[in-house]
């Protein structure tokens, strides 16, 4: 097929389906200072602000295609082409609804290949630009968000033009389970060499769909101007014309692609990276990959077709159909908490508190002070610990000062905003506190009450718990009502789930006021039940159980750490109890025990680790990362005849099925709503990979939930292609 030919589809409305938002390509005609013919603008738009950005689903990509068509018989000839976004947005790529219509493999398969082939025909048409017979220069000018096939719709035009203030760049496909299919590994390792490409095409993707930011791309190579956003389309057409008339070649300052080894050292370095994260769970990284190491050596359109065939080979994999699944998971079921009560009833935050000076109550303090912009006290009973807390957030704010995250104006607001008092007196005038100091039910209990005693009678009060009882805490108070959990993931500006705990008799103007703050807090909520540990660290625990149990019980530590490799988590499990701090695991592991002592076993090896003061149980030297072999034995205990040292693959089984069976139950506890919910905690709160779909998918798919708990937990056919 040639660059400029459609292909002829043998069923074309197969493609289309009602639920498509429709993106338009509105041409315009702009006369450039001393430029011979007019720029054909093309103005991306779906007709929706920028909260619904534009995609391109079927009818999308004919309209580039009819825009094309009309360009080719403008009357004068144009000068060049660019191409555009509606504000804020550029494109973010293709529109995949349709693919849940489709139960047929077979009839997927063919229409996501069609659907390959008719995104490749568009953006070439437009991107190449061959119009009446003749080359002429096209240019994208990415005014806002540009991912997927927004972002290859910009590396098929010649020059690319970039507003400074872009905050998401990325080709993550390779995330849900699929290539860039429309030019992207082709046209981007040819543009900024291979190592890069494998960087946007593969390891942002597995690094939680890591964005790329306006500077970053341009320093990689995928940008050829940097423009600043204000008047950013005037100043890039002044650019383009430029261009044209050869003022400025951006072509000569692009650096030479490094090919022969280094290209098969870049594809090599991807292929170790893949097999780091997902341990050949999960096809989509390795075909990206290979698609990236041919696009050293063949031409276009042998590697478009490439692209296209691999499209539709991951098409109907479990892959997609789970990162489908956990797509919408995050996009909408994540937006809007289940079970929550009427949004009228939050009251308004205008001051908040932080009891406690230490490092989590130091990120809360930064986090609340920066999302609601609103004055923030930290109180401790020492004052060299305080102040600690309030120079660790005020570090913190410098340093974002440094990269220009925020502005210097905003800055000196919120070191100004956040103060610290060895009284809780200050917290008189606040709408909200929240506790963060030691895990101890006593301990938090005496806090609540002294809280109580100085703050007004509406104020929230909230507790960051992770596993102690919020009801327990508050039952001493004269306003139990008005309590309420809002349990953070360590760090916590970087994970982006909340549990919201609703007491026994927490409120409905307490839960809808929580809801509300962790929106504007930018965080993800899941509304549960007050039951031990709740959902994440309780299901973690069990998991990890397994996993010490079999430890102690004689299998080697690496065995029994490695068990798990296949489900592609993005850590193993002794190495997340060292990102969680085996205190903090130990806390967890007894609260549970001490309520489930039938599933939760006595963590006796762990809590000789804590005993032992050891933060883990490996160690980092020259050759890596190695058994600590002290704090093995100390995890490990004589149980001869007791329980037989495990496998692997028994290590493996006993976790699954250890796990379905703590779902079962907590979701007949009722902790949460649904199935969905545990699978959007383990998603958002322990970075759970989006290949498998969620747990209770992937263990209705092995069958493993219906072998311990006698059935599904979901419907057939939900993230799964069957």
């Amino acid at each position: 097929m040639s660059s400029t030919q459609v292909p002829a589809f043998d069923h074309p409305e197969a493609l289309d389906h009602p639920g498509e938002v429709v993106t338009h390509a509105h041409v315009r005609y702009v006369t450039l200072p001393d430029v011979t013919g007019p720029v054909a603008l093309i103005t991306l738009d779906n007709g929706l602000d920028h909260t619904r950005p534009s995609t391109f689903g079927p009818a999308g990509l004919r309209n580039l295609l009819a825009a094309a068509d009309e360009i080719e018989t403008h009357t004068p000839a144009v000068s060049a082409v660019a191409v555009t976004g509606k504000p804020f947005i550029f494109s973010v790529g293709a529109d995949l609804s349709f693919r849940s219509s489709f139960t047929d493999p077979e009839a997927a398969r063919h229409a996501i290949h069609e659907l390959g082939e008719l995104g490749h025909a568009a953006m070439r048409r437009i991107g190449e630009g061959r119009f009446g017979g003749r080359k002429i220069p096209t240019f994208a000018l990415v005014n806002g968000a540009a991912m997927g096939g927004g972002l290859e719709l910009a590396l098929h035009c010649d020059y690319r033009a970039l507003s400074s203030s872009v905050s998401a760049l990325a080709l993550p496909e390779v995330f849900l389970g699929l290539v860039p299919g429309w030019g992207g590994t082709q046209l981007l390792a040819n543009l900024v060499g291979a190592d890069r490409a494998v960087t946007v095409a593969v390891e942002n993707p597995l690094n939680q769909n890591r964005m790329l930011k306006a500077g970053q791309a341009f320093t990689l190579g995928l940008a050829d101007v940097l423009l600043e956003p204000a008047d950013f389309l005037e100043q890039a057409l002044r650019w383009v014309g430029q261009v044209i008339r050869g003022e400025i070649d951006p072509g000569s300052g692009r650096a030479p692609v490094a090919r022969g080894q280094a290209w098969a050292d870049a594809v090599a370095r991807g292929r170790a990276l893949a097999d780091a994260r997902l341990h050949g769970a999960a096809p989509a990284a390795y075909r990206a990959l290979d698609l990236i190491e041919r696009a050293e050596t063949v031409d276009a359109d042998t590697g478009y077709a490439a692209e296209t065939e691999a499209l539709a080979d991951l098409a109907v994999t479990e892959e997609l159909a789970a990162g489908l699944y956990a797509f919408d998971l995050v996009q909408k079921r994540a937006k809007r908490p289940v079970g929550g009560p009427d949004k009228a009833l939050a009251r308004p935050v205008t001051k908040v508190g932080v009891v406690g000076a230490g490092l989590m109550a130091s990120q809360l303090a930064l986090l609340f002070a920066q999302r609601l912009e609103v004055p923030v006290v930290l109180t401790d009973i020492d004052q060299a610990r305080l102040d600690a807390g309030v120079a660790t957030v005020h570090t913190e704010i410098d340093n974002l000062l440094a990269k220009k995250r925020i502005s210097p104006d905003k800055a000196s607001r919120l070191r100004t905003g956040v103060t610290g008092s060895l009284t809780k007196d200050a917290f008189a005038d606040a709408d909200l506190v929240i506790e963060a100091v030691f895990e101890n039910l006593a301990v938090k209990q005496k806090v609540l009450g002294e809280l109580e005693a100085v703050v007004g009678p509406q104020t929230l009060l909230l507790t960051n718990t992770s596993a102690l009882s919020v009801s327990e805490m508050a039952a001493g108070l004269t306003h139990p009502e008005r309590v309420a959990g809002l349990h953070f993931f360590n760090p916590v500006a970087v994970l982006p789930l909340v549990e919201v705990v609703r007491g026994r008799r927490t409120d409905d103007a307490a839960i809808a006021t929580t809801l509300a703050v962790a929106k504007k807090l930018k965080k993800n909520a899941v509304l549960t039940a007050d039951m031990p540990a709740f959902v994440v660290n309780r299901l973690l625990t069990r998991f990890l159980g397994e996993v010490l149990g079999a430890v102690e019980s004689g299998t080697p530590l690496t065995e029994a750490d490695r068990a798990l490799e296949p489900l592609g988590l993005p850590m193993s499990p002794l190495v997340l109890l060292a990102l969680v701090g085996p205190a903090v695991a130990l806390h967890v592991a007894e609260t549970l025990h001490t309520a489930y002592p039938d599933r939760f076993g006595k963590p006796e090896g762990l809590a000789r680790l804590v005993a032992a003061g050891r933060t883990g149980v490996y160690t980092w030297g020259p050759n890596g990362q190695e058994v600590d072999q002290e704090a093995a034995e100390l995890i490990r205990v004589n149980t001869e005849g007791d329980r037989p040292a495990l496998t692997g693959d028994q290590v493996r089984e006993a976790a699954l099925a250890a796990l379905a069976e703590e779902i079962r139950v907590l979701l007949d506890e009722g902790v949460v709503a649904e199935a969905a919910d545990v699978d959007l905690c383990l998603i958002l709160g322990a970075g759970w990979p989006f290949h498998l779909g969620g747990i209770t998918p992937y263990l209705d798919r092995t069958g493993v939930s219906e072998k311990i708990t006698g059935r599904r937990f979901g419907k057939p056919g939900v993230a799964t292609i069957s």
